[in-house]
């Protein structure tokens, strides 16, 4: 039974909204947590001219799988092994990188290794997307942030949304800017930095 994300359906057309024109000149787009893999059959199908990577721990390829197979898209790979953490990531030639949810849900020193992997991997003028609820000079955007935020580290105390200010610090340190700060439904953002210095 493929696996199921309601929040999937719920924010994959508002997204869709900013990364189409985003995306409009990539070839390739590598999707880092592709978790259940409803976003990668969906913005796969609505983006014929790129191809679409999704990538992944170990435990969330089963179910990628039966979302790639189901939809049988000649665009959509089937999901890559990485870990942010790992010494080295896939060999890969990628124009952007998407990401969603999944910065508040890894440890402090998982975000750096995300944001140093994909300034590696990215070439000049390449672009990173990151989807989510962010905090703004220290302070929650909504109530509901702030509630999930508790119910995040009541799970693990490690994770929690993360601050835009450390976000875009570690971007910078890493050769990219920011390109827009995009307000979405449900009190999310999405971020989008460029690669400005290539090495």
């Amino acid at each position: 039974m493929k696996p199921y994300a309601e929040s999937c359906d719920q924010n994959r057309t508002p997204i869709l909204t900013v990364i189409e024109p985003l995306f409009a000149r990539c070839v390739n787009v590598l999707e880092i947590g592709s978790g259940s893999g409803q976003h990668a059959v969906f913005f796969a199908r609505k983006m014929p001219h790129l191809t679409w990577h999704t990538s992944d721990q170990a435990t969330h390829h089963e179910g990628i799988h039966l979302w790639l197979d189901e939809a049988d898209l000649p665009n959509a790979r089937h999901p890559l092994q990485l870990d942010v953490c790992q010494p080295a990531w896939p060999s890969l030639q990628v124009d952007a990188v998407f990401s969603a949810n999944t910065a508040h849900i890894m440890h402090w020193h998982e975000v750096e290794a995300l944001f140093s992997g994909v300034a590696e991997l990215l070439p000049e003028n390449g672009l990173f997307t990151l989807y989510g609820p962010f905090n703004y000079n220290n302070r929650f955007t909504s109530d509901s942030n702030a509630r999930f935020d508790d119910w995040l580290k009541a799970r693990d105390p490690q994770s929690g949304i993360r601050d835009f200010e450390a976000l875009d610090a570690l971007a910078h340190k890493r050769g990219m800017v920011l390109l827009k700060d995009y307000e979405m439904p449900a009190n999310n953002r999405i971020l989008c930095w460029v690669k400005i210095e290539n090495g």
